[in-house]
């Protein structure tokens, strides 16, 4: 089997990698897609990204045969990646890295396949497909392990050299729902990660979350390898966690966890969310009951955690630290998930008023919207399985209910906006701590008297 078409569609997409190959060629060299590119052609996904390996000229020549389509930029000088600038593709050659935590890397144009492909972290990623023939090189049977979803490196003993390998397999765990095999289990068991950058680490975890229908694969994958109490701690022990059956089903905390986190993905994906969007979600589902560790207790009326909710938002907020840093996941807005994610629930049932309802959207401004909420909610309703691990897809009536008064109060997206604003009290009040209590109260009686005329709220305001 060939795969021209794979190749003609990466032509059409960009023609001018088809004259650069075709140059190449005449120039008795091969061109190879290599990489996540292939992988993703033989998992029927559309590509991410392009990586095009070159055989039979040096980095050097190779730089001076793309010059002559556009101006070369050099990306990651040890590595030897070109980039042709406006075209996103890289370009690069046979490379062999000697072993230890900083390699030296030497360039072989004559290198073999088997040699090539042999230095990358798993067999899935380690194929080419010739970009004139459009044949398959496959020489660790990656196809394969593809089609019986099974994750091997081609060589354990150069995958334990880099530490990062580890999470891009706790990445594809989730992303791919593979499973690694025995020998490569044993090795990421026992890699030592200390030497991980964060910011290597909080990459790939943003593709756990943003590209995988269940990440909670790659958590389970942790906690059968061993390695969850060390990497999140606070996952860890609520796997100890019981949960009262006729609520919980599913069975402890962190089952109970796991379920939501995909629910979670299930939403952000309905309703396309953006990466941003998505990422707090799925954070806040996996961490929203995290304070159930220490609020747990047990008598004769069942299984309670009153006030984890409470408990949970700091831990929430500890573990999105360690996970990600603040321009990827905000935590005061983790923080308003996890600490308010009881309260709709609460709502509906105690038949609050309106204003109620208005008040809640203004303390969850600006950073989380009613309706954000109630997804997180929907999430920990979802998250109730007790015959699988799949989340349930019902709907939950209070959550419906929840959103329609939200709608009916008119502060589903946003809060009600403040009548009286500090401006409009300065003739009356200096600056400081008692102009914003007053402010407070203004916005308290204008939500609870339900006033929308300015003046009469100031007048009212005034009085006191």
């Amino acid at each position: 089997m060939d795969y021209r078409s794979s190749v003609e569609a990466l032509f059409q997409l960009y023609p001018a990698v088809k004259n650069i190959v075709q140059h190449l060629y005449q120039q008795n060299s091969t061109a190879l897609l290599v990489g996540g590119a292939v992988r993703d052609i033989l998992l029927h996904q559309k590509p991410l990204d392009y990586d095009i390996e070159v055989y039979g000229m040096s980095l050097e020549q190779l730089q001076n045969e793309l010059s002559q389509f556009g101006f070369v930029d050099l990306v990651g000088k040890s590595f030897g990646v070109l980039k042709i600038r406006g075209l996103p593709v890289d370009w690069s050659v046979p490379r062999f890295d000697a072993q230890g935590r900083k390699p030296t890397v030497t360039f072989n144009p004559s290198m073999s396949f088997i040699d090539a492909f042999g230095r990358r972290d798993l067999t899935i990623n380690a194929m080419g497909i010739d970009m004139v023939t459009g044949q398959l090189i496959d020489p660790f049977d990656g196809k394969k392990d593809i089609t019986e979803k099974r994750l091997r490196a081609p060589s354990v003993a150069r995958f334990v050299e880099d530490p990062l390998r580890f999470f891009r397999v706790m990445q594809f765990v989730g992303r791919f729902e593979m499973e690694p095999d025995a020998e490569l289990n044993d090795a990421c068991a026992n890699m030592d990660l200390v030497e991980v950058a964060q910011e290597r680490i909080e990459a790939e975890l943003k593709k756990l979350f943003l590209l995988s229908k269940k990440p909670s694969l790659a958590f389970l994958w942790l906690a059968k390898i061993g390695r969850l109490a060390s990497l999140y701690p606070e996952l860890y022990v609520t796997i100890a966690i019981r949960q009262d059956r006729r609520w919980h089903p599913e069975g402890s905390v962190f089952v109970h966890s796991m379920q939501a986190l995909d629910a979670a993905v299930q939403i952000a994906v309905q309703k396309q969310y953006d990466a941003e969007k998505r990422l707090l979600l799925c954070v806040a589902a996996l961490a929203h009951d995290l304070g159930k560790v220490t609020t747990t207790f047990e008598d004769a009326k069942g299984v309670h955690s009153y006030g984890h909710e409470r408990v949970g938002a700091p831990l929430a907020v500890a573990l999105a630290r360690r996970m990600f840093s603040p321009a990827i996941v905000c935590k005061r807005a983790l923080y308003k998930l996890v600490y308010y994610h009881m309260t709709p629930g609460a709502l509906v049932r105690n038949k609050a008023r309106l204003c109620r309802y208005q008040r809640l959207a203004s303390q969850l401004a600006p950073e989380v919207s009613m309706s954000l909420l109630a997804d997180l909610c929907l999430a920990d309703r979802r998250g109730r399985n007790g015959l699988s691990m799949d989340p349930l897809q019902n709907k939950d009536c209070e959550i419906t209910e929840f959103l329609k008064k939200a709608t009916a109060a008119q502060v589903a997206e946003n809060p009600i906006k403040p009548l009286v604003t500090g401006a409009d009290l300065l003739a009356y009040c200096k600056p400081g701590p008692a102009l914003g209590k007053l402010l407070q109260k203004a916005y308290e009686l204008q939500l609870a008297k339900a006033i929308t005329d300015r003046q009469v709220l100031l007048e009212l305001v005034l009085k006191i």
